[in-house]
């Protein structure tokens, strides 16, 4: 169980979580269901936390359009200031 209260059992996390553990949080959230949906209040402006690039995350989970470094934000905090990064070395998995 998450803890989130969601029941979607995704494991260790939840939307509480930091860095690669929030990534991963809403990666499996709702059994991915979560991941691709826009935004609600509309695309969150932020710069890369690994390589600087300006971009707009436009879903809860997206990546940078320079380097490819994976990003989310929690969908009951989504704001610029909550957007997580999983670290340089993360890729999605297939």
């Amino acid at each position: 169980m998450s803890g989130c209260g969601c029941g979607c059992g995704s494991g260790s996390g939840g939307p509480f979580s930091k860095g690669r553990d929030l990534v991963e949080f809403v990666f499996h959230a709702h059994g991915g269901a979560i991941r691709d949906q826009k935004i609600l209040q509309g695309p969150l402006a932020t710069v890369c936390q690994g390589c600087g690039t300006p971009f707009a995350l436009e879903t809860y989970l997206g990546t940078c359009p320079g380097c490819g470094g994976v990003h989310a934000v929690a969908p009951m905090a989504p704001t610029s200031a909550n957007i997580q990064f999983a670290g340089s070395d993360y890729r999605l998995p297939l």
